[in-house]
């Protein structure tokens, strides 16, 4: 139920059919006559404080890695990241968009390189790799976050577009833990974090192919921190829950009227804080568990979902 991805990364929603969706749910939920005042996000401390605490420099010196950085999450966590130090080398597929991320980083004093790739093609993840290794030094952090979403039926989706999916969500996470690892074993160390989905605890009947995709990582995860701790890497699997990113929120919709929304949904469907996370929020999990704090955890899968899968509310907007 995460909003990753990739419109968060490297590809657009699939889909009429997820804004079919989306927009059935919104007008559904916005109905229900919960919504008032616009969603702040102040409340929830991810402004100012999110500032200050970039200053502590958790990450200075390190370099650090991110898949799918164009927008949503990914974007978020590559800024956080830079904010704390960090060298940040970053792909995507949408050039445009991976140009204004660098700008923006170095703008507020940050470095970072942005280098168009695409998960799925295993030389384009190798050379992405090895160029920003090469260009920093070294690899410290590796956070694979690129994905895509996809809502149907089993018996009304395509071979193309289930085996894109894994192709993009499961294959694209070996991919980068095949080319990251060899440079992690050299200097025996290092932390690689993986987006997976609270959708991997709760499956939602047009969510196979994503669902089975998300839970994929966290076998890989799992499988690759035994094989990896003892040489110093750690890996952890992330499970975000609905994120408000571009990955959930219909093209076009009003600010006005997408602030109504979320203002509707949050208690229709997380029994725990009762609203979206927002893409800064989920980027301090992501930093937290890259850094030095949790220096025992490793194979774990972490739910950053409000308490969504702790209760018994699922339904997301579309896809994640």
């Amino acid at each position: 139920m995460d909003t990753h991805t990739n419109t968060d990364a490297s590809t657009e929603p699939n889909a009429k059919s997820e804004d079919t969706g989306r927009r059935s749910l919104l007008g559904g939920a916005v109905a229900l006559g919960l919504a008032g005042a616009a969603f702040d996000t102040t409340a929830h401390a991810v402004g100012a404080d999110s500032r200050s605490r970039g200053k502590s420099g958790r990450f200075q010196g390190k370099s650090v890695l991110v898949t799918g950085a164009t927008s949503g999450i990914g974007r978020a966590a590559a800024k956080a990241f830079a904010r704390e130090g960090a060298h940040v080398g970053f792909w995507g597929r949408r050039a445009e968009l991976g140009r204004r991320v660098e700008r923006e980083i170095r703008d507020a004093g940050g470095e970072a390189t942005y280098i168009q790739a695409d998960v799925r093609v295993a030389a384009q993840v190798q050379s992405f790799v090895d160029r920003v290794t090469s260009r920093y030094g070294s690899l410290d952090v590796a956070f694979n976050n690129a994905g895509i979403g996809g809502g149907k039926l089993p018996h009304e989706m395509t071979v193309e577009e289930w085996d894109d999916i894994q192709a993009t969500n499961a294959r694209g996470v070996f991919l980068a833990i095949k080319y990251e690892i060899p440079h992690m074993l050299r200097a025996r160390r290092g932390v690689i974090i993986c987006t997976s989905s609270s959708a991997a605890e709760q499956a939602r009947p047009n969510g196979a192919a994503y669902t089975a995709s998300k839970r994929a990582v966290h076998g890989i995860v799992k499988s690759a921190a035994l094989a990896y701790g003892p040489k110093g890497i750690r890996l952890n699997a992330l499970l975000p829950g609905t994120t408000d990113t571009p990955f959930v929120r219909p093209p076009g919709i009003p600010d006005a009227e997408w602030a109504k929304y979320k203002q509707a949904w949050g208690p229709l469907n997380v029994d725990g804080l009762e609203r979206m996370a927002e893409a800064e929020e989920i980027a301090r999990a992501v930093l937290g568990l890259a850094s030095d704090d949790f220096p025992y955890m490793t194979g774990a899968s972490i739910a950053v979902d409000g308490g969504a899968t702790a209760g018994r509310k699922m339904i997301p907007p579309s896809g994640g």
